[in-house]
């Protein structure tokens, strides 16, 4: 391990800049810091336990931190195999029709109640590729940006690296013969590129080669010239052309462009890096191809290198700042002096440390989705933006059987509303191919998609039995109409999330059958995601269908389509909801009291009205939720990391404020890397998202019409304040409490109108103030308080001890 100290300046424009500590404050920790004491193994189990991300939506990179050998894996979320540019690419969707093949699956679940998910396979799936996933395609790493340092010891004094998520900026600084070495590293959102600095505190001390490497799976030309590296070629799956450019800015000394295409800087005082991507992709069905990369990126790269690294910098840290300043969140946690993975080691050992430790994984699910989903870029995978494979684990896809949903789940609570576009974008973008496979495999009318997806339209079936899942579209359009209850953007309803939710309702009125033992409206065929048989009416596609109906006819109703609420109120009228107390008490999984109380899968799909839906609740329905209660005991709290992050939603749902901690706590100490992503295992950041938008639900839910202030706050967090949540309703809300009771409140309107809270605090005295301190009426009645507010205006709710 090497000592800490610090050292000297070099100057990369490669994404985030990097924040470095000087040696007088070494010592104080930053709450939002996460930093180390030694580089990150140059491995793919470095990457993935130790590399610290940053991106900017469009790109990510990781930082390594080596002193000798520097490393900047690079993405572009652009860059994929498979695709149109494979001959017989067909979305997934059927190469011949299969008359007959729908009717009689269907009669055989009539018949026998449920049959082999390997049967529907057999009927409606498709059979494996060789290699598999060759058409699908998979997320590809764009390369590496390697720097060489000739000069530098092995094991330099005061070595340090870090990452301040507050800033979006990493870093590296250590101290060799005397000179202090110093490296940032920012992704910037406004330049659309990656930037680097490395610098040295003694002039002329800084040296190396800089060069680009990229995997063998693609042709590939490199050069250099002025300073800037080039790498451009196709891969050799799809023909996709892309292009890397380097942009090498030295401060002093001399700059050499190598035949080979790197640059080597000798004698410089600073270097600055310029780092851009880009493909011919582009989002547009059926061909989704554009123009060739190189004349947008070389226009971008100049216009960075333009600017220079100062404006650079302070336009990124505004961007950044203006997004992770929203929210605030103190537990009394106080950070020691300790590496992050030291800190994440002694989990549980010191409560000061252990809620220093989670106000920082919290803030850094907000950060990852900041990093990896911007207006314009395509949505957050299963890596979100990171990806250092070939071959990534489940091809670092877009599985929407709940995990790209989860992926957003903390957007609009954690006041990142604008970061969830990508997904809205991605959504509206499935309908078109969706289309055309709702049709030959349903002959049904609207949009249908399957349980996973890439950036190629692929909506039809799979090569997998637990991979039928035609629920996925009508899920994501939830996420769509969610977004509308927090924010009340009228033109995005009327735009987005209407034509989207009507569609995925067409479909939908094709594709459920009258179950002839009771009559009701079910999906058949129909199961519970990844596990046990295909029935009809399985419990979780009725759930989701009752919330998309449910939601349509709100929806309707705001955009005045009276036919459509009247038809969305009839299928209501006649669906099965899927909600059904089983013969242990459990809430049953399938519509047959089927469930086996020793199953301990990762999934607990049968619990989607409890999280994230609202149809079951202790305040609304607390019979049902006893039920979700012993599911959720039967299930354990065992499970992959994504799996834990569920659970603290779905038991802070429940209002178990201790158990959703507990959970909380397992997932830091089983299912969390030293660079604190989450672990399925391997690396899936769904469960990073997942555990803050689980914190925020201890702290907050408004799913009922209510805010529900607290109302699962755990015994470990007696005191603590948080700031800048948001409600559905479209209000911003401040917390404050001190020995597990709600002390102050603060809430502004975005859109006025009247506004119920909930705490047991309210049984008691209650004073409600709007700016400069003017009274406000309010009625109480138990735990809730009612009053009208005003468009922008800031309300106090005040609890009086006396």
């Amino acid at each position: 391990m090497m000592t800490r100290l610090l050292a000297g300046p070099i100057v990369l424009l490669l994404g985030a800049a990097l924040t470095v500590v000087p040696v007088a404050q070494a010592q104080a920790a930053e709450p939002y810091t996460l930093w180390y004491d030694e580089p990150a193994p140059d491995t793919n189990q470095g990457w993935e336990t130790r590399s610290l991300p940053i991106g900017n939506g469009a790109m990510g990179a990781t930082v390594f931190g080596g002193v000798q050998a520097e490393r900047l894996q690079f993405n572009d979320k652009t860059l994929w195999t498979g695709g149109p540019g494979v001959a017989d690419y067909n979305f997934g969707n059927w190469d011949a029709p299969r008359p007959g093949a729908l009717e009689a699956i269907r009669e055989r679940i009539w018949k026998e109640g449920g049959i082999s998910p390997n049967d529907v396979l057999a009927a409606l799936g498709l059979k494996s590729d060789t290699p598999r996933h060759r058409r699908f395609g998979a997320y590809q790493s764009f390369g590496d940006l390697r720097l060489a340092f000739p000069d530098l010891p092995a094991d330099p004094a005061g070595y340090r690296r870090d990452l301040d998520i507050a800033r979006g900026v990493a870093g590296v600084s250590f101290t060799a013969g005397g000179v202090r070495h110093t490296r940032e590293y920012f992704a910037s959102a406004p330049a659309g590129v990656i930037v680097g600095r490395v610098a040295a505190d003694r002039p002329g001390g800084v040296a190396f080669t800089a060069r680009i490497a990229v995997p063998g799976n693609r042709s590939a030309t490199a050069s250099a010239k002025d300073g800037r590296l080039t790498v451009k070629g196709a891969l050799h799956s799809n023909g996709m052309a892309y292009e890397t450019q380097l942009q090498v800015l030295n401060e002093g000394g001399t700059r050499t462009d190598n035949p080979d295409g790197s640059v080597t800087v000798t004698g410089a005082d600073a270097v600055v890096l310029i780092l851009g991507t880009g493909t011919d992709y582009a989002p547009d069905y059926p061909a989704y191809k554009g123009d060739d990369p190189h004349a947008r990126l070389t226009a971008r790269i100049d216009g960075a290198a333009a600017q220079g690294y100062t404006r650079l910098l302070a336009a990124h840290r505004a961007d950044h700042a203006a997004l992770f300043d929203r929210v605030k969140l103190d537990l009394g946690g106080a950070l020691p002096a300790v590496p992050t993975d030291d800190l994440l080691a002694r989990y549980g050992q010191d409560p000061a440390a252990d809620r220093a430790l989670e106000q920082l994984f919290y803030q850094y699910g907000r950060y990852l989705l900041i990093a990896s989903s911007r207006p314009g870029s395509l949505p957050a995978n299963l890596q979100g933006v990171w990806n250092v494979l070939d071959a990534p684990p489940w091809q670092s896809d877009y599985h929407v059987n709940i995990n790209l949903q989860m992926n957003y789940w903390p957007a609009e609570m954690t006041n990142l509303a604008e970061l969830a576009q990508p997904l809205h974008a991605y959504v509206d973008g499935l309908r078109e191919p969706g289309r055309v496979t709702a049709k030959q495999m349903y002959g049904a009318r609207g949009w249908v998609a399957h349980h996973a997806s890439n950036i190629f339209g692929h909506t039809g079936a799979w090569d997998h039995p637990a991979y039928f899942f035609p629920e996925s579209g009508a899920w994501l359009s939830l996420q769509l109409y969610d977004h509308y209850r927090f924010t009340l953007d009228k033109r995005f309803l009327k735009r987005t999330a209407y034509p989207i939710m009507k569609e995925t309702a067409q479909f939908w009125l094709d594709f459920l059958q009258n179950d002839p033992r009771d009559g009701k409206l079910v999906a058949i065929p129909s199961r519970s995601p990844e596990i046990g048989p295909t029935t009809a009416g399985a419990s979780m596609s009725q759930q989701i269908l009752w919330h998309l109906f449910t939601d349509l006819r709100e929806a309707a109703e705001q955009v005045g389509d009276r036919r459509q609420v009247d038809a969305a109120a009839k299928v209501l009228a006649k669906l099965d909801p899927g909600l059904r107390i089983g013969r242990w008490g459990q809430l049953q999984e399938w519509k047959e009291d089927i469930d086996d109380p020793a199953e301990t899968h990762r999934h607990v799909s049968h619990l989607f009205s409890v999280h994230p839906g609202r149809q079951v609740s202790p305040r609304t329905t607390p019979e049902l939720a006893a039920a979700a209660k012993v599911s959720l005991e039967a299930r354990t709290d065992a499970g992959t990391g994504w799996s834990k992050a569920w659970k603290i939603n779905f038991w802070a749902r429940l209002l178990d404020g201790d158990r959703a901690h507990k959970l909380l706590r397992d997932q830091l100490q089983t299912s969390t890397l030293a660079n604190l992503w989450d672990t399925h295992p391997p690396f899936q950041i769904d469960g990073n998202f997942g555990a803050t938008s689980g914190m925020t639900e201890m702290l907050l839910q408004s799913h009922l019409g209510v805010l529900d202030l607290l109302p699962a706050l755990p015994g470990a967090w007696a005191d603590g304040r948080v700031a800048g949540l948001r409600a559905r309703g479209a209000h911003t809300v401040d917390l404050a409490w001190a020995s597990g009771r709600l002390s102050e409140a603060r809430l502004t309107s975005g859109d006025g109108g009247v506004v119920k809270l909930r705490n047991d605090a309210f049984r008691g005295e209650v004073r409600v103030t709007a700016d400069r301190g003017r009274p406000v009426a309010f009625t109480a009645d138990g735990d809730t308080v009612t009053f009208r507010t005003r468009p922008g205006e800031n309300y106090r709710i005040a609890v009086i001890t006396r």
